[in-house]
């Protein structure tokens, strides 16, 4: 029923910009909440952003006013657009996917609420 597949990570240069998809959404409820979850090695996964039915998003602190998460419901893709990259995003980034209810700001600290997960994908910021 879902299965996750992200792409479109890579390296960048400090101030670069990335676009994150993700694609598997075969599902048909209205009660979700999708998004993407990273992790530095030697830490615990964050939550950087999130997306409902509603179209309400949510972001961390550390990536709000430079990462965009937005939803394509023809091609059932989940975008993250990045931008103002810095070496503190080196991370892997995983898109995630909650099939029980919409998002709620606090989901960004409860990765066990997603009950999938995507493989990853890296996302290098260096010079």
């Amino acid at each position: 029923q879902v299965h996750l597949v992200e792409s479109g990570g890579g390296s960048v240069q400090p101030g670069g910009s990335l676009i994150l998809s993700c694609a598997g959404f075969q599902f048909t409820t209205t009660r979700y909440c999708l998004g993407w979850f990273r992790r530095v090695p030697g830490r615990g996964r964050e939550g950087v952003a999130l997306i409902d039915y509603d179209g309400d998003e949510y972001y961390s602190k550390s990536v709000k006013g430079r990462l965009t998460i937005s939803q394509d419901n023809i091609k059932k893709t989940v975008n993250l657009r990045m931008v103002s990259l810095s070496p503190e995003d080196t991370a892997v980034y995983y898109c995630v996917a909650d099939l029980r209810s919409l998002c709620a700001q606090y989901y960004l600290s409860e990765p066990d609420q997603f009950a999938y997960w995507g493989q990853g994908t890296q996302v290098t910021v260096s010079s």
